[in-house]
C-alpha cells in the first residue's frame, strides 16, 4: 500500500537533496534557527523553563544533544523537549498564515537534537529542517477552512502547532537519520499516535501551552528513533478510517494540500518572523500607531483613537474593552489593542516594540493608560476581507484641531510581503539574548546561520548556548 498519502509525503522527503532546494528556502532556513534559538535563549529566565529542565535532567538517557541555557549533554528526545519549551514559551516565535500554526519551534529543535545525535552536518540540517517545516505547515493547511476562515483544529480544540509540528519534526528527525521512504512512513505513523495539544489554557490559563511544542519536538525525536529500532506504523496514517485526519479533523480535511505543488511551492520562506514581542493580532497596530508619530503626533494631539480589526480578533485584543484599556500586567499587555497603539505612539525598542516595553510597570503606567482610554477597538470589513491572510489595522485619530488621520497597515510586518532583512532579525536576536550572551558570540552565531549549510558540525553552531544564564 503505497499509494498513500504519507507515502507521497515521504518519497518527496527522502528523494529531496540538500542541492534540490531553493536559494530562498536555505536562507530562510538559517533566518529561522536564528530566530528560534534567539528566542530560547530569552526564555532560559522564566520559571517554567527551569522546570522543563529539572524534569529533563530526572530523566536521564543517552547524554549526545544540547539544549539551550544546559551546560550538560541530554539524551536527544529530552534536548528537543527543553528546546520546544523555550522556543514557544514568550509567544515570539514565527507564524504562518492562514493556518496561524507557530511551525519552527517544534521542528527545529526536533531537527538540531537528530543532528547531533547522527552527527550532521550544517547541508543535512538545512535539509531537515525545510522539509519538516514542510510537512508541518501542509498538515496545518489541510485543516484550514476557507469558507469560514478559521482553522478546523482551533475550533475543536485542538492546538495544531504542536500536532502538526510532532509530524514535521519527526520527518525532519527520519530524514536526519537518513531513513528511506518506508521510514519516514512508519515514522509518521508513530508520530501521530504521539502528537497532542488542547488549548484551554488560552482561555481559563495555566502554563502548559509553553510545554507543547518541546513535547511535539520530543515525541518527533521518539517516534524516529522508535521506527529506526523496527517499529511500524499505518501507511493510511493520514486519510484512513480512523486515521489523523478523522481523528483530528473529523468531517472537514483538505487533503489535497498535502500533495498539491509538492516540492514547487515551499513553506519555510512564507513564514511570518514576529518583530515584536506580543500577539500578531496587535502588529498592525504598533505599525499603524507608529506611522501617526511619524507624522509627529504626539499623545496630546489626539482626542480619540478608532483601531479597526479584523472581527474575529476582537475577542483577543479588544473584548472586553475595559480590560484591554487597563492591562494589569505586561503579560496582559501582550494581547491589547489598545496598549500596541500607545507602545506605537511612544516608540519602542528593538525593531519597534521589545520585551522591555510590555513589563508590569509600564502596562500599568498613567501615561499608556491615558492613550488606552482613548482607544475603541472595532470590527473593520476591509480588514475582514484580507484576515487570516494577514492579520490588518485600520487606525483613525480625531485630533484636537477637529481633523482625522487615518493609517492603513494591511500587510503584516515580517511576512513575504514586508520581510525582515537578515540584519533585522539578527538584531531581534541580539535584543533577545541581551546580556546572557556577549557582542562578540552573538555576531558569530548570527553568522553562522547566515551561512547554515556550511557548517561541518551542529555542535559548533550549539555549543556556545549551553552556558547562557537561566535563572
Amino acid at each position: 500500500m503505497t499509494d498513500t498519502l504519507a507515502y507521497a509525503l515521504a518519497r518527496f522527503a527522502g528523494r529531496t537533496t540538500y542541492d534540490d532546494l531553493p536559494a530562498d528556502v536555505v536562507d530562510s532556513v538559517g533566518v529561522r534557527v536564528l530566530d528560534t534559538l534567539g528566542i530560547a535563549v530569552a526564555a532560559t529566565q522564566l520559571d517554567t523553563s527551569a522546570a522543563a529542565v529539572a524534569w529533563a535532567r530526572e530523566e536521564g538517557g543517552t547524554p549526545v544533544a544540547s539544549a539551550v541555557g544546559v551546560p550538560e549533554n541530554l539524551s536527544p528526545a529530552l534536548a528537543a523537549f527543553v528546546n520546544g519549551v523555550l522556543a514557544h514559551s514568550l509567544d515570539f516565535d514565527d507564524t504562518h498564515l492562514p493556518s496561524v500554526l507557530h511551525p519552527s519551534a517544534s521542528v527545529i529543535p526536533a531537527a538540531l537534537a537528530a543532528a547531533q545525535q547522527h552527527g550532521a552536518n550544517g547541508r543535512d540540517l538545512v535539509r531537515g529542517i525545510a522539509l519538516g517545516l514542510e510537512v508541518c505547515v501542509r498538515l496545518g493547511m489541510a485543516g484550514f477552512d476557507p469558507a469560514t476562515r478559521n482553522s478546523v483544529f482551533f475550533e475543536h480544540g485542538q492546538h495544531a502547532t504542536s500536532i502538526c509540528g510532532a509530524m514535521g519534526g519527526a520527518v525532519a528527525a527520519a530524514v536526519i537519520a537518513g531513513a528511506d521512504a518506508d521510514r519516514i512512513v512508519d515514522t509518521l505513523g508513530i508520530a501521530a499516535s504521539m502528537a497532542a495539544g488542547i488549548i484551554e489554557a488560552n482561555r481559563t490559563g495555566g502554563t502548559v501551552k509553553r510545554l507543547h511544542c518541546g513535547w511535539a519536538a520530543h515525541a518527533a525525536v521518539s517516534a524516529a528513533g522508535l521506527a529506526r529500532h523496527g517499529l511500524t506504523g499505518p501507511p493510511t496514517v493520514l486519510e484512513g478510517r480512523f486515521g489523523f485526519f478523522q481523528a483530528w479533523l473529523h468531517d472537514a480535511p483538505r487533503a489535497e494540500e498535502i500533495t498539491e505543488g509538492l516540492g514547487e511551492t515551499w513553506a519555510a520562506p512564507s513564514l511570518f518572523v514576529k518583530p515584536y514581542p506580543a500577539n500578531h493580532f496587535t502588529h498592525a497596530a504598533v505599525d499603524a500607531a507608529a506611522a501617526l508619530r511619524a507624522r509627529g503626533l504626539g499623545p496630546d494631539d489626539i482626542t480619540r483613537l478608532e483601531l479597526g480589526v479584523p472581527a474575529a480578533n476582537l475577542r483577543t485584543i479588544g473584548e472586553p474593552i475595559e480590560v484591554k484599556r487597563a492591562p494589569e500586567t505586561g503579560y496582559m499587555a501582550q494581547f491589547s489593542g489598545p496598549y500596541a497603539v500607545a507602545v506605537g505612539l511612544l516608540g519602542g525598542g528593538g525593531l519597534g516594540a521589545s520585551f522591555d516595553d510590555y513589563s508590569d510597570e509600564k502596562a500599568t503606567s498613567p501615561e499608556r493608560r491615558s492613550i488606552m482610554a482613548k482607544v475603541d477597538v472595532v470590527p473593520n470589513s476591509t480588514c475582514d476581507n484580507i484576515f487570516p491572510y494577514q492579520f490588518p489595522a485600520i487606525l483613525t485619530a480625531e485630533l484636537r484641531d477637529g481633523s482625522t488621520l487615518v493609517e492603513e497597515v494591511l500587510t503584516t510586518r515580517g511576512g513575504p510581503e514586508r520581510p525582515l532583512s537578515f540584519d533585522e532579525v539578527t538584531a531581534k536576536f541580539t535584543a533577545n539574548v541581551g546580556s546572557l550572551l556577549d557582542a562578540d558570540t552573538a555576531t558569530q552565531f548570527a553568522e553562522r546561520c547566515r551561512a547554515l549549510g556550511e557548517l561541518d558540525s551542529v555542535e559548533t553552531l550549539l555549543a556556545p548556548l549551553r552556558t547562557v544564564a537561566g535563572r
